[in-house]
C-alpha cells in the first residue's frame, strides 16, 4: 500500500511543495507477509551424495582451518606484540610515539604468528584429507596421523630430532583435542 509521504509540518507538502507518494513493492501482493519469506531449515543439497556425506569437503576444510590458525595466530602475535610494544615505550616518549611502537609491534608479530599458524592449519587440512581419501575413512586415526605429519612436515627444515619432537608434539596435541571434543559430546547434548 502506498502512501503520503508527511512533512515535518504536516501539511502534505514537501520542501518542493509537491505531495508525493512512496513506493511499496508489497502493495500488491495478497500474501500474508510470515509465508513470504518461508525459508527451509534443512540444509540444501544439488546432489544427492552430497547429503550423505557428513563431513566437510577438503576445500571447505582447507579454508576453515587455514582461516581459522591465521585469524587465531594473528590475535595471538597482536597481543604478544602488544606486551612487546608496551614494554619498549621509553620514560621521554610521547603517547604518539608509544601508540605509533605498539602498534607496529602488534601488527609485525601478528603478521608473524598469523602466517605461521595459517601454514600449520593448511598443512593439517591437506594431510587429514588426504588420509580420508587414502584410507576411505574418517576417524581419529586420520587426524593424528595429520597432526604428527604436520609437525613434521612443518619443522623438516630443523632437521631430523626437530621434526621427529614437532610430529611427536602435533600428534598428541590433534589426539588430545579428538578425546576432548568427543568426551564434550557424551556428556554435553547439543
Amino acid at each position: 500500500m502506498a502512501y503520503q509521504h508527511q512533512s515535518p509540518n504536516h501539511t502534505g507538502d514537501n520542501e518542493d511543495g509537491k505531495n508525493r507518494r512512496l513506493y511499496n513493492p508489497y502493495q500488491d501482493l495478497q500474501v500474508p507477509m510470515k509465508t513470504l519469506y518461508k525459508l527451509p531449515t534443512s540444509p540444501e543439497f544439488l546432489f544427492q551424495e552430497e547429503s550423505i556425506a557428513q563431513r566437510r569437503s577438503w576445500g571447505e576444510n582447507l579454508t576453515y582451518y587455514t582461516g581459522i590458525g591465521y585469524l587465531s595466530g594473528a590475535v595471538a602475535g597482536a597481543g604478544k606484540g602488544f606486551v612487546e610494544g608496551v614494554k619498549a615505550s621509553e620514560p621521554g616518549d610521547t603517547m604518539k610515539l608509544r601508540i605509533n611502537r605498539i602498534l607496529n609491534a602488534s601488527g609485525h608479530t601478528g603478521r608473524k604468528f598469523g602466517n605461521r599458524a595459517g601454514v600449520i592449519g593448511l598443512l593439517y587440512a591437506g594431510m587429514e584429507s588426504g588420509m580420508v581419501a587414502i584410507r576411505d575413512t574418517d576417524d581419529v586415526i586420520n587426524s593424528v596421523v595429520a597432526g604428527l605429519g604436520t609437525g613434521a612436515f612443518y619443522r623438516a627444515a630443523s632437521g631430523l630430532r626437530s621434526a621427529a619432537v614437532a610430529g611427536v608434539i602435533g600428534g598428541v596435541v590433534v589426539g588430545l583435542g579428538v578425546t576432548g571434543k568427543q568426551a564434550l559430546k557424551r556428556y554435553v547434548p547439543i
